[in-house]
């Protein structure tokens, strides 16, 4: 769990660094702030709601959530409630979402910076 919170920290401060120096667009940074703190939140949701038998957030909401950006926060999310880390399909279906996401990203800033 430790090396979720080590990664989901270290691309916050990528996240910031980007953004500062004007690598990335600060609309960019800034949404994918936000959609890294409603995954964040909607993890810790998720886990109590599991615990009381409530209705719970889909799955597809939070993969959802981190093709779009908030793959960080639900990386905390993952770490600091320890929700959906050992379910496989779960994981390999985020990974999926992670690596679409960064390169969606990087081939975005590629064609800006022309």
């Amino acid at each position: 769990m430790v090396w979720r919170r080590n990664l989901a920290l270290a691309a916050f401060g990528a996240l910031i660094g980007l953004t500062a120096t004007g690598v990335f667009p600060l609309w960019l940074g800034a949404w994918c702030a936000l959609a890294s703190a409603v995954s964040f939140g909607l993890y810790g949701h998720d886990k109590r709601a599991a615990q009381r038998n409530q209705q719970r957030t889909p799955e597809r909401t939070l993969q959802l959530l981190a093709f779009a950006g908030g793959w960080p926060g639900a990386l905390l999310g993952q770490a600091v409630f320890r929700h959906k880390h050992r379910k496989m399909q779960f994981q390999w279906v985020f990974w999926l979402c992670v690596l679409a996401n960064v390169a969606s990203i990087a081939v975005m800033l590629r064609e800006f910076s022309r």
